[in-house]
């Protein structure tokens, strides 16, 4: 789970796990620092990470022990276009990791059946889902035998 850091209870930098910077396109979305940062350089270097975040020339910094790609530190903007969001108002204090959004149907929605899916994912998808409905099929006809035998 991502988490944000600042001053002043201003969120400045996130940090989030290798695994869920490298899901989200990390690593092809931005430049960053090159090689696995040692956890205590990270310390020795954080008080200048957070400079350049303010000052707006900080590139993510993917850190760890013996090598090995654990976290990443990025700035809050940056996480921003990470994960595809909008950038606030200025002077809006926004914390990314904390935001929420609407998960309910757009008015216009309307609900699909698996075939109308399928269908949409062309011809492949609607061989699998019929190879799925066949194997089912066979499965229930060979559980009908089983209960009708003596």
């Amino acid at each position: 789970m991502a988490f944000s850091f600042g001053d002043g209870g201003v969120p400045e930098g996130v940090l989030l796990t290798y695994d869920q910077f490298e899901e989200l396109g990390g690593e092809s979305k931005f430049e960053r620092r090159s090689g696995v940062v040692a956890v205590e350089t990270v310390g020795a270097e954080l008080a200048g990470m957070v400079a350049a975040i303010r000052d707006g020339s900080f590139v993510p910094v993917v850190w760890g022990d013996g090598g090995e790609p654990e976290a990443v530190i990025m700035s809050t903007s940056q996480y921003r276009q990470l994960r595809g969001d909008d950038e606030p108002p200025a002077g809006t204090i926004d914390d990314p990791t904390r935001r929420v959004y609407a998960t309910e149907p757009l008015p216009d929605s309307r609900p699909m059946t698996i075939d109308q899916i399928a269908e949409m994912m062309g011809p492949y998808s609607q061989q699998v889902l019929e190879e799925i409905r066949q194997e089912e099929r066979e499965e229930a006809e060979r559980a009908r035998r089983e209960d009708d035998s003596p």
